[in-house]
């Protein structure tokens, strides 16, 4: 019998569903058919089941958190269930004991690969024989492709090893950097807990690496020289001397030489212009430009998208491509005719299948562009508010890359006013084409839609020339959806001549990571969003210029595992000698920070540095104080609402209490409990989902 391993339980729904089944209470029973001759077992896992485990699981010494300890490197690294799936992970054992053949099922990415592979192998399943399911789309027309064409299970293995190390390194790098920057921030007085890692500290670096660039701009002031024009018949167009001043007097010299001169038409030249459409949406550039038009955050599109694919409603989200395979483009006029429901779309719409900007075997690896499948919503009012904008801009996409270019006629006009020329740029709107799909969208750029006058060579108008003063501005600090073409385009930010060149679109993270570590810089307080635009916090000032110098303050690092790791993936690299480097710097960052701690200056980070704390939120890790009525968390200003109360049923909970229930330990048996009955109790604590659980003993009535 084959058991399936799906990733979650709606995605063990998606895959069954084109099959006669039952649902039981842990898994989905496909009944025999054509594919599966003796039925199959569908079991879901829930995310993440598998683990690593934590330092002081492996030495009782790696308990507490002293320099001396460090670094902190495994003989071997080791697995555990996440402490509340142990009873699910149990449910999946079972069936895959008793499977004959498993096919993994999971997210086709190496993530997904992951997930599996980690299950298989805890619960003692991995050597038997194994299928891979490797679907891009969960319509049920693809999924019974899928299933026909199953793959071998090591064509993918490498994936796994990918992932693994990935996870390997990063546990490497974060739990021995966060224990260092906390323990020396704490010699200098600082009371925090600083998480860093090899792609949130880089990100952070060059969101602050902005911010000084902001705060040392200095503004320049400039003078403009613009001419009104008129023709004889009483028209109007403006233009602007070709040069900026930073001198005023240069300016004033001109305007003196220009005035009470009349202009005359030197040039004239006009050419018409195409915008082609824009290229279909991988997930960075859907999380960018929907964070443009709603506000909404990256984080959110990921979670949004994720969950109109596990509805059939799009394709893969994860994918890094804005491209389509052949096959795939072969759907498009009957995606197009299902979209019509919804979408106005012309009838005379172009076929795409030979245009390489959006069809293209070669650029598309193991994922293309975000796509609407030909499964559409039967109502688009049944998704939620950010499902249907998101779908919206999605299927947008897909229609206007069948429309025709954007056509304009552009027209130059050189107006010469005593041998100074003035320069006079007007659009006319030929053919709005793919952009009659966004006509609501507010234009980046203006659209000059007014007509220039009819003019011709030599002709002579009237002038009046004015100066004008501006002044330089400084760049604009990134918005939230911007951090996620920022990581992207991360090459640029790399000083290695030779690494940026081999770089080949490389940047932080990857498109499936990167909303969430924009996440994590806002949970641990690193940086915070107001308007939509990121600022880093006091703390995050402080780690980032704790890590100049060292290899977490730029992206080369990061730019250089990613560019492994997808070697690993691609089977042209082993993993091992990948984690052996990853020991090497550890053991360099140590050093190096051990070396320079003392010339860390800190005195700017008053309100951190003050503050005594009791322990830190189990949430967002920030600080917990003693806020006199009750223990509250610091992170509350980037809205953590972790709390605890000082006093439970009449009972006052003490610090050291209260420190085991954050640590997510047992209490000692506390005594004196009061019920709304008025009747007495005593009763053990434990934090369960952040609230306070009573834990009584067998004989309590």
């Amino acid at each position: 019998m084959q058991v399936i391993l799906a990733e979650k339980p709606d995605q063990a729904r998606k895959l069954s569903a084109p099959f006669q089944g039952r649902k039981q209470k842990d898994h989905i029973k496909i009944e025999p058919c054509s594919l599966f001759p003796k039925g199959a077992i569908v079991v879901w896992a829930i995310g993440h089941l598998i683990e690593l485990k934590s330092p002081e699981e492996y030495k009782d010494n790696w308990k507490k958190w002293d320099l001396k300890h460090l670094p902190i490197i495994p003989e071997g690294f080791q697995y555990k269930t996440i402490k509340d799936k142990v009873s699910h992970f149990k449910n999946i054992k079972g069936h895959l004991s008793q499977a004959d053949e498993i096919v993994i099922a999971t997210d086709p990415a190496r993530e997904g690969e992951y997930i599996a592979r980690l299950i298989l192998q805890l619960s003692g399943a991995s050597k038997k024989p194994i299928k891979r399911l490797w679907c891009s789309s969960l319509t049920e027309s693809a999924i019974q492709k899928a299933f026909r064409n199953l793959l071998d299970g090591e064509e993918t293995k490498s994936l796994y090893f990918e992932a693994l190390a990935r996870a390997q390194s990063d546990w490497l790098v974060g739990m021995n950097t966060s224990r260092l920057y906390t323990l020396l921030m704490r010699e200098k007085g600082v009371k925090e807990v600083f998480s860093a890692g090899r792609v949130q500290t880089p990100l952070l670096c060059l969101i602050r690496n902005r911010e000084i660039e902001i705060e040392q701009f200095q503004s320049k002031p400039f003078w403009e020289l613009e001419g009104i024009f008129r023709t004889e018949e009483g028209q109007e167009y403006q233009g602007k001397y070709i040069e900026k001043f930073f001198e005023k007097e240069k300016a004033e010299a001109i305007l003196l030489d220009v005035q009470n001169h009349e202009g005359t038409v030197s040039e004239i030249q006009t050419e018409e212009k195409a915008v082609k459409p824009p290229l279909l949406h991988s997930l960075s550039t859907l999380q960018a430009k929907i964070n443009r038009k709603y506000k909404i955050s990256p984080s959110d599109v990921l979670v949004n998208v994720q969950t109109l694919y596990e509805k059939g409603y799009i394709s893969y989200p994860r994918s890094d491509s804005q491209h389509v395979p052949t096959a795939e483009a072969e759907t498009f006029p009957s995606i197009l005719n299902a979209l019509r429901k919804y979408f106005s779309i012309p009838s005379g719409v172009r076929n795409i299948l030979s245009d390489k900007r959006f069809v293209n075997d070669k650029k598309v690896s193991d994922h293309y562009a975000i796509i609407p499948t030909e499964e559409i919503p039967s109502n688009l009012d049944d998704l939620s508010k950010s499902e249907k904008l998101i779908y919206d801009e999605i299927a947008r996409s897909l229609i206007s890359a069948h429309m025709a270019d954007y056509r304009y006629e552009q027209t130059v006009i050189m107006t010469n006013v005593h041998n100074y020329d003035f320069k006079t740029i007007g659009n006319r709107i030929l053919d709005y084409g793919w952009k009659n799909m966004f006509r609501d969208e507010k234009e980046s750029e203006k659209e000059e839609i007014a007509l220039l006058p009819a003019l011709k060579i030599d002709q002579k108008v009237k002038s009046s020339i004015v100066l004008k003063e501006g002044i330089t501005k400084p760049p604009k600090a990134y918005t939230e959806g911007q951090l996620v073409t920022l990581m992207k385009t991360a090459g640029k930010y790399i000083d290695d001549d030779d690494l940026q060149a081999d770089m080949k679109g490389m940047g932080l993270g990857t498109e499936a990571t990167r909303s969430g570590i924009i996440q994590t810089l806002k949970n641990r307080n690193y940086i915070e969003v107001k308007k939509n635009v990121a600022y880093v916090t006091e703390k995050g000032k402080l780690l980032a210029s704790a890590v100049q110098g060292t290899v977490l303050a730029k992206p080369d690092l990061t730019a250089r595992w990613e560019q492994y790791l997808y070697q690993i993936g691609q089977k042209k690299k082993e993993a091992q000698p990948f984690i052996e480097r990853s020991k090497e710097l550890v053991q360099n960052l140590i050093k190096e920070s051990i070396d320079s701690y003392q010339s860390w200056d800190v005195s700017s980070c008053k309100e951190i540095v003050s503050e005594t704390y009791i322990s830190h939120c189990p949430i967002c890790k920030s600080g917990i104080v003693d806020r006199k009525t009750f223990y509250g968390c610091t992170g509350y200003k980037n809205g953590c609402k972790f709390t605890l109360p000082k006093k439970l049923l009449g009972k006052k909970l003490s610090e050291a209490i209260v420190k085991k229930l954050i640590e997510g330990k047992t209490t000692q048996l506390v005594k004196g409990f009061t019920s709304s009955k008025g009747k007495k109790f005593d009763a053990k604590l434990i934090l369960k989902d952040g609230k306070i659980s009573f834990i009584f003993s067998d004989n309590f009535k």
